[in-house]
């Protein structure tokens, strides 16, 4: 059709200047793209990795640049530029997601880019599953708890890993939550490995760089429940097992939000009968409402909720995204709290024990809600360091030596108390306020 582009041809609006042509090296191992050939017969210098430098045509007398670090690549292709020379940049698969294109475009290089397959697309295609409800993090230069703490808050995540934050790394802070990963190595090249396994086996092994994993929770069908839910199943059983054995992965649900963890369409500080709950043993809506807020939920955050109660703190952290640990001594609690969570469509991890003895093990928290258990569970998690402690407390005696022993750990303490009066009818139908228990809400907060 006349007026239409390829995308092989498009260039920058208005540009008469030499482009710079990224091109994705497939990770499904398909034939590369086909303006490869033509970016690279008008090629004067190519950069990329090594691996892909030896896998492409290169002109014979052409400039080549194998990747190391950045800059030096940086100021090669801007100089080519500026010399009117044509570039060619490899790289692997999508080079917009996750890749390249980002620092390319941050010094101002004009680029005309080629994708191919991602490596998260090829990995969900090895798996056979559809992955519009997965969130895609990164563990590449950067600090790999964020990731880490996505795998624990949502059914289906895809990590673009590094060297020292990888399967085995990643695997060994999923042990306690249940979850099968897939590990897709070298993919479209002949040492292509997929492989399913468990957290705790992926922690015990090494696997190839570059890899992806999927770390995706069990969803509701199995093949044999009785089998896939046994406790005593070894880990290497179950990881031997493939899809059809350990029941299909949670992919979850397609998305319509285009976000991950996006704000819960229902609200937060939701009423007491969203919850199950025994004898009013739950966080009012109103004090649920200033903790939340205090405990700053997102995505890739790790919070506990010790005394969980209903669950109704913890789930709401989980519906803003963050990773939770529920820790409740009471195992009717523990009961409701599960199926509170599954109410309300989220996964927290269950630790039915005392604190502060069950918080013996666990993996250090950002930050940590104490709504149940005295000033021993209190020192507990003031020694693990988290970066906000928020405590509530209905006893006026309690109240100074929490803000002491807060402070003496380091933190700088604020509190506030809440006294609620809810609008209740009379008959007749005459309104009056019925109060509430005041509550005073301790912020803890590390410099």
């Amino acid at each position: 059709m006349a007026g239409m582009v390829g995308a092989s041809d498009a260039v920058p609006s208005g540009s008469g200047e030499a482009v710079v042509t990224v091109v994705g090296i497939d990770a499904a191992g398909r034939p590369a793209h086909p303006g490869l050939a033509r970016a690279l017969g008008g090629a004067g210098l190519v950069v990329g990795a090594a691996r892909h430098l030896a896998a492409v045509p290169v002109p014979p007398g052409c400039a080549t640049v194998a990747l190391g670090p950045l800059a030096a690549a940086l100021d090669r292709l801007t100089g080519a530029v500026a010399a009117g020379t044509p570039a060619v940049v490899l790289a692997s698969g999508d080079p917009g997601f996750f890749g390249i294109v980002r620092r390319l475009r941050a010094v101002g290089l004009p680029l005309r880019v080629l994708p191919a397959v991602s490596s998260v697309a090829a990995a969900f295609a090895r798996a056979g599953l559809p992955w519009d409800g997965a969130a895609v993090v990164t563990a590449h230069g950067r600090d790999p708890r964020p990731a880490l703490n996505a795998c624990r808050a949502l059914p289906a995540v895809a990590v673009l890993t590094a060297p020292g934050a990888g399967a085995a790394e990643l695997g060994a802070g999923l042990v306690g939550w249940s979850r099968r990963l897939l590990v897709a190595e070298h993919l479209g090249t002949p040492d292509e490995r997929v492989t399913w396994t468990t957290p705790a086996e992926a922690a015990g092994r090494r696997w190839a760089d570059p890899h992806v994993l999927l770390s995706l929770a069990p969803g509701a069908s199995t093949a044999d429940p009785a089998r896939a839910a046994a406790p005593g199943t070894p880990d290497a059983e179950v990881a031997a097992a493939g899809p059809a054995e350990c029941g299909e992965p949670g992919v979850g649900p397609m998305r319509v939000d285009n976000q991950p963890a996006a704000a819960p369409a229902g609200g937060w500080a939701l009423p007491e009968s969203a919850y199950a709950h025994r004898d009013s043993m739950i966080t009012k809506a109103e004090v649920r409402a200033l903790a939340v807020a205090r405990l700053r939920p997102r995505l890739g955050r790790l919070l506990w909720d010790i005394g969980a109660g209903s669950g109704s703190v913890g789930i709401e952290c989980a519906l803003l995204g963050a990773a939770v640990v529920a820790v409740e001594r009471d195992p009717a609690a523990v009961d409701l709290i599960r199926a509170n969570a599954a109410r309300h469509g989220v996964e927290l991890r269950l630790v039915a024990g005392r604190a502060p003895a069950a918080l013996d093990g666990l993996p250090d928290p950002d930050a940590v809600f104490v709504g149940g258990g005295g000033a021993d569970v209190l020192a507990a998690v003031a020694t693990r360091r988290p970066e906000r402690v928020v405590v509530t407390l209905a006893a006026l005696d309690r109240v100074a030596p929490a803000v002491r022993l807060l402070r003496e750990a380091g933190y700088a303490v604020e509190g506030s108390q809440l006294s609620a009066a809810r609008l209740a009818d009379l008959p007749g139908g005459s309104i009056r306020l019925a109060a509430t228990n005041p509550v005073v809400v301790l912020t803890g907060q590390r410099p």
